[in-house]
């Protein structure tokens, strides 16, 4: 596609624009600087932040030059919650969360040039290098009077927290300011005319292009995202309350690989149109497939595998495709490396047993029986494996060699329940 606010909108990106028909122009007429910043509030982005990655990426390899801001000073602020105040970071907390995101946004842009499909490199930014040397006086004269309180509390968050009996303390409150100044700094210093972010940032981002066009008399343009959910309408990236992370120790990349394939048919075309590099005819031939052979699902092992090489890598995705196709098919258990082997044992119903334990102790130690007799008799039906090969007799021992890199031995009843049974030292 020719335009890229097109392509950004038939992938599903596009959520809420300033002005679409002057964006579109300004699109069109030339290289644009657009930026969008993550806050450090975590050791790792997640899922959600995935989104704007991508955009930003499609925006560099559009021809437009992108900005990565990562939020030194508004991540020691933190942005409202609509439910409760932030527990705020330590300025060294945050200071070590600024280097790891630094580290882990690097790959997804082009930042040295390297790239042929990207026309400028990305430009790597903290707002602590603008905001920290800015006296408070300063920022209340030169910021400050530029808002006008009623507007402020409309903005979603800030009027649920309001509604509250906690309220909303004025460190919180202050942080659209924040946000607006860094599109205000951007501007000034890079010809930024565009900000991406989520729509649940839009008052955020609004922020911005009015300071914008307040101090210096231009109009500059932003750009939000919708939120994905699935079928039920829950935001995805969560996985019993917990963040899908980016950062491999903080979610492994084969418990990233193992969310997406599981992904559910209604919701897998639309994240697919979201971050593969897929064309329409690609993506319409698997949505066939998805409709069709359902039971293959040949959509997920592609986002599952495209995804997981745009965050962690191709040998990566190559060395948990082996890891899932031996636990859950019939690969090579004894091929994997240590490290995903217990990335993949993690993500099974374990259980803990001596080296010594015969199958039926490993049995009703992971749960796959509920009980000695109940192993007994599935073992007895040939229902149970060791390693993906077959055992019959409960007698059967677990020696030091069943546990594999020394960790632990793979447990299956039947064709779909596995278990990893984890040596004990």
């Amino acid at each position: 596609m020719s335009d890229i606010l097109d392509e950004l909108q038939w992938r599903g990106s596009v959520a809420l624009t300033t002005d679409e028909s002057a964006l579109r122009q300004t699109l069109a007429s030339g290289p644009i600087t657009a930026y969008c910043g993550f806050d450090p509030t975590a050791p790792s982005l997640h899922f959600g932040n995935l989104v704007q990655l991508v955009v930003l990426r499609r925006l560099q390899r559009a021809g437009h030059k992108v900005i990565c801001l990562v939020g030194g000073s508004t991540g020691l602020v933190g942005d409202p919650r609509p439910t409760a105040e932030r527990v705020l970071k330590t300025k060294e907390e945050a200071a070590a969360n600024v280097e790891r995101i630094k580290d882990l946004v690097r790959p997804f842009l082009d930042f040295d040039g390297s790239d042929p499909d990207a026309a400028y490199p990305a430009i790597l930014v903290d707002n602590l290098d603008w905001t920290a040397p800015m006296s408070a006086l300063d920022f209340l004269r030169d910021i400050g009077k530029h808002f006008r309180v009623n507007q402020m509390i409309r903005k979603e968050a800030v009027a649920r927290r309001l509604e509250s009996q906690e309220g909303i303390s004025y460190t919180e409150f202050s942080y659209q300011l924040l946000q607006a100044l860094d599109f205000l700094e951007l501007y000034r210093a890079h010809g930024c005319t565009l900000q991406t972010g989520g729509s649940d940032q839009w008052g955020n981002l609004t922020a911005g292009v009015d300071l914008i066009h307040k101090v210096e008399g231009v109009s500059v343009h932003a750009l939000a995202t919708p939120l994905l959910t699935d079928s039920s309408g829950a935001k995805f990236g969560k996985s019993e309350g917990n963040a899908v992370w980016l950062s491999a120790d903080m979610t492994s990349p084969y418990a990233f690989y193992q969310y997406f394939l599981n992904v559910e048919d209604a919701s897998v075309v639309t994240l697919l149109k979201v971050f593969s590099d897929l064309d329409a005819a690609q993506i319409e031939e698997l949505e066939r497939g998805v409709v069709a052979e359902p039971f293959r699902r040949a959509a997920q092992r592609r986002l599952a595998a495209d995804i997981t090489t745009l965050v962690h890598g191709a040998a990566a995705t190559a060395a948990v495709q082996a890891a899932s196709e031996a636990i859950f098919g019939k690969g090579d258990l004894g091929a994997l490396d240590a490290a995903t082997w217990r990335d993949a044992a993690a993500e099974l119903p374990r259980g803990e047993v001596a080296v010594g334990a015969t199958v039926v102790d490993a049995l009703v130690a992971t749960g796959l029986v509920e009980s000695r007799n109940a192993a007994r008799r599935v073992l007895a039906e040939g229902g149970v494996s060791v390693n993906n090969v077959k055992v019959s007799d409960p007698e059967t021992v677990l020696e030091e060699a069943a546990f594999l890199h020394g960790y632990a031995a793979l447990l299956r009843r039947g064709r779909k329940a596995q278990a990893a049974a984890v040596r004990t030292e």
